[in-house]
Parts: C-alpha cells; sequence; structure tokens
C-alpha cells in the first residue's frame, strides 16, 4: 500500500501504511491501525527532499479513496502542527 504524489513545489511524497512490512497482512493491517478507531490508519509520507517525513491517520481505503489534492492538504495541515 504505496502512493506516490507530487506537490506545487516539485517533492514527490511516498506515503506508506505504517508497519507495511510485517509479514502477515491482517498482522500490519492490526499493527497500522489508529487505536480506539475502528477505520482510522497511521500512514508515513516521506518527501524527496528538503522536509521531512510526516505521520497522518487517514481513514479505510485511503490509497484509494484519497484523492491527490486531498492527500496533499492532509501533508501540508500536518507540517503546519
Amino acid at each position: 500500500m504505496e502512493r506516490e504524489i507530487t506537490d506545487s513545489d516539485g517533492i514527490t511524497w511516498t506515503c506508506i501504511q505504517a508497519y507495511s512490512g510485517l509479514s502477515n497482512n491482517a498482522e500490519k493491517q492490526d499493527a497500522a491501525q489508529v487505536k480506539g478507531q475502528e477505520d482510522s490508519y497511521w500512514v508515513v509520507c516521506t518527501p524527496s527532499g528538503g522536509a521531512k517525513s510526516v505521520r497522518l491517520k487517514l481513514e479505510g481505503e485511503w490509497e484509494k479513496s484519497y484523492s491527490d489534492e486531498m492527500l496533499l492538504d492532509e501533508i501540508q495541515a500536518q507540517q503546519e502542527v
């Protein structure tokens, strides 16, 4: 579960669900799930350069349901925190 998006500054962000390196699909889903929130998952987005990685809390099948603009908005909001 990985997506790449490019922002208006030309930075390419690679977003991947946290703990995706675990061997068992059900296990990694549980590990990435936000505690106490049934359909929310931790996603880490890493930039191609300059900025630092951000950790996002996204819902459901984020890799399919979020548009590029939605993901970039989430990244920008997290950078401002």
